[in-house]
């Protein structure tokens, strides 16, 4: 959920992080490692929201990215019929451009 510039040096091993900072996506299911939710799970989301500040266009950018990963991965785990776009738009994207709470 960084970012960082892509050197694995500037990323802790999860098992350094606090908890509540690994509410990452367990692939290639992409449910939450913590909670097992879809992920992007609430926590998870809120962190993104924290982390990105109010550079929404950063934030939908990066999940776009993950959308396109997941898409491959759900495709490969269950071809047919296949994840459903819009839950999967509405899961990554939809969320990244409401205003927060």
């Amino acid at each position: 959920m960084s970012k960082s510039n892509g050197n694995s040096a500037d990323r802790a091993p999860l098992s350094d992080l606090h908890p509540v900072h690994q509410h990452l996506p367990r692939r290639p299911s992409w449910l939450c490692r913590v909670c097992a939710a879809t992920w992007p799970c609430p926590c998870a989301r809120m962190l993104l929201r924290v982390e990105y500040g109010t550079d929404r266009v950063a934030l939908s950018i990066y999940m776009a990215s993950q959308l396109f990963d997941a898409t491959a991965d759900l495709l490969t785990l269950n071809p047919d019929p296949g994840p459903d776009p819009r839950e999967l738009f509405d899961r990554f994207l939809a969320w990244t451009a409401q205003p927060r709470p």
